[in-house]
């Protein structure tokens, strides 16, 4: 074998997985090098975001890091809502219960802020052991040697060998595609996030949201105010600025050839919005990811040899109807897989730490989380087509409407309650059927007027920071019929807009029209939804190159 330079350790990422994965292990005193591919720590990850600590988790994200919450998050969230909505008539429950159940606390965050704190204390701790944090460096993908991983290879740098390799790159890993232990092949199996940030003094988020500067507030939104595509919005109060989002079913935005960046628009125009945005609405960053569904993805078994999938790039993403928890899995993975490391390496044996870490797994309850039983028992069975038909049929039905009006309290002690949200099924009832019918028996008619004008997609695209290089994206077919979804469904392009990453256009050849699609990676905000929804060949570009968020 090439001889290659060899760590203990190699953390691919330094996102909450990663720095949780890093800081075990340095702590452990294995020798740990971290690989990340932005110009900085964040600079390529997006959140809606709150982060938990859960009371259960073995591991919490201030745990490991002492003073995480003074300094890499925006605000407790200590109040949480759901607004039911149908055109301007709205009813709200209180979600508190929910979202203090099991949790320490939660707090929003600005990734690019939190990932760029967690970097330096990393690199600080994995100094200490001979390792370090790389900023700028793409890891392409796996090294083998006679069929085995044994490390990564690297497009700015020699290939490293490692004992333990940690896949903590993300929801688009190379690592875990080169492995064989992620696909792109259905859409059903992933969400789409949009998420505007908006500029707000602190004292006027205190002033419209009612809340004190160590306080904070979590919205959600469903119902008819978006076109019937499954998913609903949120809204987080941050220190000086809003998190502004949606989140939807990938293969219903699809399938309703729904355009993402008219979608949150229908939100942040709202009427209820008003009293909160006001008429001083000022975009600072528009951004964009997917979002794995935990309940059909998250991996069973996230290895292979000595590779270990952490994070997103295992799938450990909790989006149960209101329930929304990611970042919180991704640090009690990552350091479960430094801890296995560290006992596997004990025994004499590490490259059997991947078998540890599947059993953790399982023994602290986290794949329960992730894949709840109530949803493969019930919620599955919601999803079948006749039944999901019915349900939605009877909730819409004199008799269902009825029902609404009558239930009291028990629609939002429901809503309240974690065994029933596990349960929910992925169709149209949870989050536009019956939330619409709740807002049109039970809901108060809005009469504020929204003011606000979002940004056009252009001057969106146009206020983030790309400098891509080398092409990522490659179209196999660019005929209509098999990438044109990728136009609708790109959060940076539109079939009314010439500019963004995908455009179609009928192109004369040879005496006959075609229908076409083209590509420019220019604007890519690299969330993946192409590589999803079209024929495309897709990577991530070079270290430091594409898209570099302010906020994230």
């Amino acid at each position: 074998m090439t001889d290659h330079e060899h760590y203990e350790a190699v953390v691919v990422g330094c996102g909450p997985g990663g720095a949780a994965a890093a800081a075990t292990l340095a702590n452990n005193g294995v020798e740990t090098l971290v690989l990340e591919r932005g110009v900085d720590a964040g600079s390529k990850n997006v959140s809606g975001g709150l982060i938990y600590a859960e009371e259960s988790a073995p591991y919490t994200i201030d745990g490991l890091f002492p003073d995480f919450r003074e300094e890499a998050t925006e605000r407790p969230a200590t109040e949480n809502y759901i607004h039911n909505i149908a055109g301007d008539k709205v009813k709200t429950f209180d979600i508190g219960d929910l979202h203090h159940h099991d949790t320490e606390w939660a707090d929003s965050v600005l990734r690019r802020k939190m990932d760029s704190w967690l970097a330096r204390r990393v690199h600080e701790l994995t100094r200490e052991t001979g390792g370090g944090l790389l900023t700028e460096v793409h890891a392409t993908g796996l090294l083998r040697e006679k069929g085995e991983i044994v490390g990564v290879t690297c497009e700015e740098i020699d290939p490293i060998e490692a004992d333990l390799v940690v896949a903590a790159d993300g929801v688009n890993s190379e690592l875990a595609r080169d492995a064989g232990l992620m696909d792109w092949e259905d859409p059903e199996e992933w969400f789409q996030g949009v998420k505007a940030v908006a500029e707000m003094d602190p004292d006027l988020v205190n002033e419209r949201f009612d809340v004190d500067d160590d306080e904070g507030v979590a919205h959600l939104f469903s119902g008819d105010l978006f076109d019937g595509v499954r998913g609903g919005g949120f809204l987080y109060t941050n220190e000086a600025s809003l998190s502004i989002g949606t989140v939807f079913h990938l293969d219903s935005i699809a399938d309703e050839r729904a355009e993402p960046q008219e979608l949150l628009d229908s939100l942040l125009t709202h009427p209820l919005l008003a009293q909160w945005l006001g008429d001083d609405y000022r975009e600072l960053e528009y951004s964009a990811k997917l979002v794995p569904d935990s309940k059909k993805v998250a991996h069973e078994s996230p290895h292979r040899d000595r590779l270990v999938l952490v994070g997103d790039a295992a799938g450990q993403m909790q989006a149960q109807g209101p329930i929304i928890k990611g970042m919180n899995h991704a640090v009690t993975a990552g350091a479960l897989a430094a801890e296995a490391f560290v006992e596997a390496r004990s025994r004499g044996d590490p490259h059997s730490a991947g078998e540890y870490y599947e059993r953790k797994l399982h023994d602290e309850g986290v794949m329960d989380k992730l894949r709840p039983t109530g949803y493969d028992v019930v919620g599955k069975l919601g999803e079948v087509g006749p039944i999901d038909d019915v349900t939605n049929t009877l909730a819409e039905s004199a008799v269902g409407r009825f029902a609404v009006r009558n239930l009291g309290g028990l629609a939002e002690r429901a809503y309240n309650s974690p065994t029933l949200v596990s349960m929910i099924p992925d169709t149209k009832l949870p989050y536009v059927t019956l939330p619409t019918v709740i807002a049109e028996e039970l809901g108060e008619r809005v009469t504020d007027e929204n003011r606000v004008e979002p940004p056009e997609l252009d001057d969106r695209i146009g206020d983030l920071t790309y400098d891509v290089g080398e092409p990522h994206i490659q179209l196999l077919d660019n005929s209509f019929e098999a990438s044109g979804t990728a136009v609708t469904a790109c959060p940076v392009s539109a079939k009314d807009f010439g500019g963004g990453c995908y455009r179609d256009e009928m192109v004369e050849t040879n005496g006959h029209e075609e229908h076409l699609v083209s590509l420019d990676t220019q604007p890519c905000v690299e969330c993946g939804t192409c590589a999803v929804v079209a024929d495309t060949d897709w990577d991530h570009p070079a270290g430091g190159k594409g898209v570099e968020f302010e906020q994230g």
